[in-house]
């Protein structure tokens, strides 16, 4: 069974309390290794290496901390099988969509490398005669990264990837059911040449861990990307300290196909959307408005569709559909659906947990489509995190705008429509970071990802990812 240590100040050790948790693969229950369980003196080590590290790597000039970076891509698509194979271990994902991650990962850093070295200041034009303005921008200082286990090597590496090519230092607390994945992230790192101290990779219970990073007032910055009550947790707390937060937590995004939709086009999107990574994505589709002129043909196609999909494990070539991450989120998808059957949803695909043959050891789900859902559903309302489609007929096109706007969350939305003034003008209108017309692929190493409302702070990716790492320095000079 695969066992590995810590990563704190350049060197690879267990945890001070020598103890250690497993990690079991959600599609038989086996052990797929173990990881160091870290104390608050194990995270007080990484700081202190992080502080240590930060005068110097501040002021390694960008292109040298780009051809690092550089490097650490290079190894970590050298190593896409291996990672691959671990995250589709560790999270149950498609073996063919843990490459595309490692991939994915890997254009991260490259990304960032080249954006490290374009943190341009400016001179601004004085009032007054004799002096002149100029403003640099300064690495924030360590940062603290806290990642989920649904994309486990390309959340580190996105969010790890700008705050080093800024110049900061970071400690990494990687999810402890892809602890392992998070390990082989931060071996390319270090593998890469990166000096003692400037990241750090540490294991363990997420409490214990996060609130050493809320009290230790030398770390400048948290990135958190989990769920609504943990970030307003980590929110409250690093406000005592005024710590900059970047906060990506969740979403119920809602997929809106109007009558003049390409019927086909919207089917394919969902499809992909909803049951990749058997639903588990922050900007899944959650709420499917169909309007009514199509609804009928619509439902057919897509319960025709859905009834095709293969669930097994992520290592099976011809798996469609993996295992959720563990039993507890099988129960939260099952009462979401029960509860929606209940108050009088028509279940027309799925609607159980599989539990025998195959499927017996792991945490599965059959794909399931849900008819005549209405907002006083537990679906309509909560992220199910799961492969259930829940679908909502409307009428006019101000009834759903209202209806999807009607959350507290707002990460992603999308739109099927041929009309462009539709388009422009109801994208507009949608309380979303992202909006994908006719398409679900918002998700891009080149552009900003993040929501608004509760379903987050800040932005990560494209250059505003590299700018959350920044302070912005005025210096006036009597001339």
């Amino acid at each position: 069974m695969n066992l590995e240590n810590m990563l704190i100040n350049g060197e690879w050790v267990r945890a001070a309390s020598n103890h250690s948790f497993a990690i079991y693969n959600p599609a038989n229950g086996a052990a797929v290794g173990e990881a160091p369980t870290g104390s608050a003196d194990d995270v007080i080590l990484a700081i202190n290496a992080a502080d240590a590290a930060f005068d110097g790597w501040a002021k390694t000039p960008a292109r040298e901390r780009a051809a690092i970076l550089r490097r650490a891509g290079d190894l970590l698509l050298s190593r896409e099988e291996p990672i691959a194979q671990l995250i589709t271990l560790e999270a149950g994902k498609l073996l063919r969509a843990s490459r595309k991650e490692v991939s994915v990962a890997a254009e991260f850093i490259y990304w960032y490398a080249e954006e490290g070295r374009r943190s341009y200041g400016e001179w601004i034009p004085d009032p007054l005669p004799d002096r002149r303005l100029l403003t640099i921008r300064q690495p924030v200082g360590i940062v603290a990264i806290i990642t989920p286990w649904n994309f486990p090597a390309y959340m580190i590496a996105r969010t790890a990837a700008a705050a080093l090519a800024a110049g900061c230092t970071v400690v990494v607390k990687p999810s402890k059911q892809t602890a392992l994945t998070g390990l082989a992230v931060a071996r390319a790192f270090a593998d890469a040449g990166i000096p003692p101290g400037v990241l750090n990779c540490v294991t363990g219970d997420s409490n214990t861990i996060g609130k050493v990073f809320l009290e230790d007032t030398r770390v400048r910055k948290i990135s958190f990307t989990g769920s609504i009550e943990v970030g307003k947790q980590l929110m409250s707390g690093a406000a005592n300290g005024i710590k900059r937060v970047t906060l990506e937590l969740g979403g119920h995004a809602p997929f809106i196909v109007l009558s003049d939709a390409d019927f086909e086009k919207a089917i394919e999107g969902l499809i992909s959307a909803k049951f990749g990574n058997a639903g588990q994505m922050c900007i899944a589709p959650n709420r499917i408005y169909v309007h009514s002129s199509l609804l009928k043909a619509f439902l057919e196609r897509l319960s025709f569709r859905v009834e095709q999909l293969k669930v097994g494990s992520g290592l099976e070539r011809e798996t469609d559909v993996g295992p959720l991450i563990n039993r507890s989120a099988v129960d939260k998808v099952e009462s979401h659906v029960n509860d929606a059957i209940n108050k009088g949803a028509r279940l027309l695909v799925g609607g159980y947990r599989l539990s025998e043959g195959a499927h017996a050891s792991g945490s599965f789900f059959a794909p399931t489509v849900l008819a005549d859902v209405t907002a006083d559903m537990r679906i309509a309302q909560e992220e199910t995190f799961g492969p259930v489609a829940p679908v909502i007929a409307f009428e006019e096109e101000e009834e759903v705008i209202g209806r999807a706007n009607d959350t507290p969350y707002g990460l992603a939305a999308y739109l099927y429509t041929r009309d462009l003034n539709k388009a422009i003008r109801i994208a507009e209108r949608l309380e979303y970071g992202m909006i994908g017309i006719n398409d679900t692929r918002i998700a891009v190493v080149e552009g900003p990802f993040g929501g608004v409302k509760q379903s987050g702070i800040g932005r990560e990716g494209g250059h505003e990812g590299l700018a959350s790492f920044l302070e912005t320095k005025q210096i006036a000079f009597r001339v």
